[in-house]
């Protein structure tokens, strides 16, 4: 659970800077370059998101939360993945983004208040 507490919190960190480079980048207009900021920033992200998906996954099995289940989890990964991508994207949906930042931050921010009771 240790682990599970400590990849959550690096994504939530993680989040926020997909928020702050959506913001700049929705600012200067200037879309990231795909080989020296994109791909290494959602490599890094991906790493992070597989490994809270396979702990998260096992934590529900084994304690079953009552305010976060398998399908948020599931649609959590995903729009972390996408997020990734699209912040670095200023044509990218302003009300997606915030949507789906807003989904994730508070299924993390959720599942760390829940860890630290436990």
């Amino acid at each position: 659970m240790r682990e599970l507490k400590q990849v959550t919190g690096e994504l939530v960190v993680l989040v926020e800077k997909m928020m702050s480079e959506y913001k700049s980048r929705r600012k200067s207009g200037e879309k990231g370059d795909f080989h020296t900021e994109v791909k290494p920033f959602a490599d890094e992200v991906k790493e992070k998101n597989d490994a809270w998906k396979e702990l998260s996954m096992r934590w529900i099995k084994e304690y079953k939360p009552k305010h976060i289940h398998l399908p948020q989890v599931l649609n959590t990964f995903d729009n972390i993945e996408m997020l990734s991508v699209h912040c670095f994207f200023p044509e990218s949906s302003y009300n997606r983004f915030i949507s789906h930042y807003q989904s994730v931050s508070y299924v993390l921010l959720t599942q760390i208040d829940f860890l630290n009771e436990k």
